[in-house]
């Protein structure tokens, strides 16, 4: 997802959507976002600063947005369109209860990347595609301590809307490299990912490593698990 809108002519690999811890100190911070970059491709990053004050956004916007930047990484902002905007950030991300899809848009401007989560949710995500969201977000797909998870995704929501839609679809919610391969052959364009890099314990390149890694080795075929195969094995 480098500068611009995310489309699925970039690549047809799935690409890793990097999610900053909830709380940061953004010098400190800044070596290890420039090892997870430097460790191998990264579409974007999403900056999720939670219970901060805009003036402790601008800062990590200040020094993590060029970071990103320079290396043709996306810099997105969770939450804040106005800030987004203001921050020269490359989007903004919004949830069902933040700002709405068009009022973002209209900040933000046509050429901005706005993605929206849609939970577990044809619906929502139905409506943010036709709306014009630059990808969709679904999850949670596995238990996560980043958040608490009122919504609970399967894969097969992910081959459904490769299958039907040319909108990008992001996968969030307790990702790591050991979990991620039935995601990536469903379909997913992007893996969210925040303590499967961050929290490894050699480092944020190794996760970020790691993760290629284990989507790179993911079943390239999709299937599914009918009753009658179910009675079949029985």
């Amino acid at each position: 997802m480098a500068k611009g809108k995310p489309s699925q002519a970039e690549t047809s690999a799935c690409r890793l959507y990097l999610v900053t811890p909830p709380v940061l100190e953004p010098a400190a911070f800044a070596p290890r976002l420039i090892d997870a970059l430097d460790a191998g491709d990264v579409a974007c990053l999403q900056l999720r600063l939670k219970n901060c004050s805009d003036d402790d956004v601008r800062r990590a916007c200040d020094v993590l947005r060029p970071i990103a930047q320079d290396r043709d990484v996306a810099f997105i902002l969770n939450d804040h369109p106005r800030l987004a905007h203001e921050m020269g950030c490359d989007g903004v991300h919004v949830g069902q209860t933040d700002t709405p899809y068009r009022d973002a848009r209209k900040i933000m401007g046509a050429d901005a990347i706005v993605g929206v989560t849609c939970h577990d949710s044809r619906h929502l995500a139905m409506v943010a595609a036709e709306d014009g969201a630059d990808y969709v977000a679904f999850g949670a797909f596995f238990p996560t301590a980043t958040k608490i998870a009122e919504h609970h995704a399967e894969p097969e929501i992910l081959h459904w809307w490769s299958e039907l839609m040319e909108v990008p679809c992001v996968a969030i919610g307790g990702i790591t490299a050991a979990n991620c391969a039935p995601l990536v052959t469903a379909g997913a364009d992007f893996l969210a990912v925040v303590s499967a890099v961050w929290d490894h314990p050699n480092g944020p390149g190794a996760g970020v490593r790691a993760l290629h890694a284990a989507i790179a080795a993911a079943p390239k075929v999709w299937t599914t698990i009918t009753e009658t195969d179910e009675a079949d094995a029985d």
